[in-house]
């Protein structure tokens, strides 16, 4: 028989967190959610053309959205990430006293990261 902890179990993964710099908008998080929990929306920016090049535009993020009600924290948009924009964040407790409480968005996922 095993010994079980006062305080219990460690948590496995916490919650997402989110690096925006890295983010370059690619949507394959969002794409490839199984419950559609994550919204993105995000700009066309020009970027300078270096020598006579067709003029060429990146994507900037918007605003960047989990809403923690519907995720199962598969774990999936983290690893599909080609830009490890999204990490876990083990040691990040968060109450909610309304559903949309529940939705976190860009300066919250960001201060997850930094913990």
């Amino acid at each position: 028989m095993s010994e079980v902890s006062e305080v219990g179990p460690a948590p496995l993964r916490g919650v997402i967190a989110l690096d925006a710099a890295a983010c370059t908008s690619c949507l394959i998080c969002v794409r490839e959610c199984p419950v559609w929990c994550i919204t993105l929306t995000a700009h066309e920016e020009p970027v300078s053309p270096v020598d006579d090049r067709r003029p060429r535009t990146k994507a900037v993020l918007d605003t960047f959205e989990i809403d923690y009600g519907t995720c199962m924290y598969c774990g999936i948009c983290v690893d599909t990430c080609p830009f490890d924009a999204l990490t876990w964040a083990p040691d990040v407790h968060y109450t909610a006293t309304t559903p949309a409480g529940l939705c976190q968005g860009v300066a919250d996922l960001e201060k997850w990261r930094q913990r």
